[in-house]
């Protein structure tokens, strides 16, 4: 008896999806501290859309995790999506998917723990999206059934190239510092 293919199929799409979204929020917070558009882009919309892509790409993890969980070509339970290793499908690289995806909530929690937590540690807890991208590339390059495509291999490397780009530019060029606003001169008589 054949399966039905949608679990699997939804699986796939929303993991590429999360990743997609993963990549945009990394790419909208590195552009949010370097700043490399000047001051077009608002910092506070640019802090909403980050967020935003953030918890939308939390949301694609848990639509990722159901449909694998809920798909019967590869039995998964619940417990292999919260213990990294549980899987019997690739253990070691989805287990590296688990541990990417908890980070990710983490981080996201860490939006609104700023204050109580503090600058400084937020800021630290935050260099570890760097960590949580490299662990969801591998994740997805390893564990994923579509890596091998030529298209989704270009994808991977499409993201890591404008990571390690805005990366650079935020390492290397120094973000433009705020217009200061000059006191009207008293009209002379």
């Amino acid at each position: 008896m054949k399966t039905d293919p949608t679990f699997w199929i939804a699986a796939r799409a929303s993991g590429l999806v999360a990743y997609l979204l993963l990549t945009c929020s990394v790419l909208a917070g590195l552009v949010l501290k370097s700043r490399p558009f000047g001051s077009r882009l608002k910092p506070a919309a640019l802090t909403d859309l980050h967020r935003f892509l953030a918890l939308l790409g939390l949301a694609a993890i848990g639509l990722h995790g159901l449909a694998l969980t809920l798909d019967r070509a590869v039995p998964l339970d619940w417990t292999a999506l919260l213990v990294p290793g549980r899987s019997a499908y690739r253990p070691l690289w989805t287990g590296v998917g688990v541990v990417s995806a908890e980070a990710t909530v983490l981080v996201y929690l860490s939006f609104g723990l700023r204050k109580r937590i503090g600058v400084k540690n937020w800021r630290r807890l935050h260099w570890a999206t760097y960590a949580i991208f490299a662990t969801a590339t591998l994740h997805g390059l390893l564990a994923g059934s579509d890596s091998g495509q030529p298209w989704a291999l270009d994808l991977y490397l499409a993201a890591i190239g404008l990571v390690t780009g805005a990366t650079a530019w935020r390492a290397l060029v120094p973000p433009p510092r705020p217009e200061r606003k000059r006191a009207a001169r008293p009209a002379s008589a």
